[in-house]
């Protein structure tokens, strides 16, 4: 593999985790709790469509065939999509969402802070910009799960359901692969075996306070950096991609 491809794919990962996340997370809007937390997780949602863009607008230049970030993000079929499986995972009630977005808020804190100082400048300054928005999600979250975790019983329960769901879901953030070697070696990609340990602490320390326990011996799922995904991305790819498919010319 040579550095212009394992460049294309691993931007295409990235911004295909930000853009699945942000649709899941979109499902939300109008839904959400109370007025102000419905408004809260559209913002970040929309933070995340930014990231996802600029990612996919960048895949694109690198790959040079004519293709936009839309085409990227509209016209391709599931198994040409690198997002991470818990990323398509179903939203479920609020406190399973919120278990989810600690767990990947506090990743992309940790992922974001060290592809800062990638020797890729694009990927730098999408990064660098991405830094200070992912502060604010991961305290959000993070405040979010504190709050059912010390609620009620009925709060506590629902997190720890949450937990239950997901938790398989989160080994695979920190999967590499030729891609990673590839970039490793110029100084572009981030080491994930090095953000392992940080973020296992966080997230310990975090669920130690919000009283959910951690089982042992759950079979962590994988996939996705084949382009093997759960039965959901294709449910979340036929909403997404209906109108482009359509009218892939349409101009609005």
């Amino acid at each position: 593999m040579n550095l212009n491809d394992a460049l294309f794919k691993y931007s295409i990962r990235l911004g295909d985790t930000s853009l699945i996340l942000a649709q899941r997370l979109s499902e939300w809007t109008g839904h959400g709790p109370f007025l102000e937390e419905d408004l809260a997780l559209t913002n970040i949602t929309l933070d995340i469509f930014g990231r996802a863009k600029s990612l996919l607008e960048y895949a694109a230049k690198i790959e040079d065939k004519g293709r936009t970030e839309d085409d990227l993000a509209f016209l391709r079929t599931d198994r040409e999509y690198f997002n991470a499986l818990i990323t398509e995972q179903p939203n479920g009630d609020y406190a399973k969402t919120i278990m989810r977005q600690a767990f990947i808020d506090c990743f992309d804190l940790l992922f974001y802070t060290a592809l800062a100082k990638s020797k890729d400048e694009t990927l730098a300054g999408i990064a660098t910009k991405s830094i200070k928005e992912i502060t604010y999600h991961k305290r959000h979250s993070f405040s979010w799960v504190m709050r059912f975790g010390n609620g009620t019983e009925e709060s506590h329960t629902r997190l720890q359901q949450g937990f239950d769901e997901v938790w398989a879901f989160t080994e695979e953030l920190f999967e590499m692969n030729e891609v990673d070697e590839v970039l490793l070696k110029e100084g572009i990609a981030v080491d994930l075996s090095a953000l392992k340990p940080l973020w296992l602490k966080e997230i310990t320390e975090l669920l130690d306070k919000a009283n959910v326990q951690i089982p042992e011996g759950v079979y962590m799922q994988k996939g996705s950096r084949k382009g093997i995904h759960s039965e959901h991305l294709g449910y979340i790819l036929a909403e997404m991609q209906s109108l482009p498919r359509m009218h892939p010319n349409a101009k609005w």
